[in-house]
């Protein structure tokens, strides 16, 4: 499978971006869809979850703010953010994971949240 990640840039802190990643090669209704982000010096964090069935799950600091959603027609993901804070800034990686547990990621798109 293939990822490729969009939407990132550049925006002022309360703004809001969406973010899309968009699958090939592989069943995409069947897989389940994370987003990821790594600040510099800072471990990877799950930001949201999304199941294959639509079940979402949020990392505690985005709860609330960003919303995960899937268009299976469309074999994509997007992550909305919203109310963004300087803390945001990091490299957001979408990942899939098949019905078989392989697991795949996109290349990463830059967020940078301007105080």
């Amino acid at each position: 499978a293939q990822l490729v990640a969009s939407g990132g840039g550049l925006v002022q802190a309360g703004g809001s971006l969406r973010l899309s990643c968009a699958a090939s090669g592989t069943t995409f209704s069947n897989s389940a869809i994370g987003w990821y982000r790594q600040a510099p010096g800072k471990p990877r964090e799950l930001v949201a979850r999304i199941s294959s069935g639509g079940l979402t799950n949020y990392g505690d600091s985005v709860r609330g703010l960003f919303t995960i959603s899937r268009d299976n027609a469309k074999n994509t993901g997007y992550l909305q953010m919203s109310s963004l804070k300087p803390d945001d800034t990091a490299v957001y990686y979408c990942r899939l994971t098949t019905i078989d547990s392989y697991l795949y990621w996109g290349q990463g798109t830059q967020v940078t949240v301007s105080s």
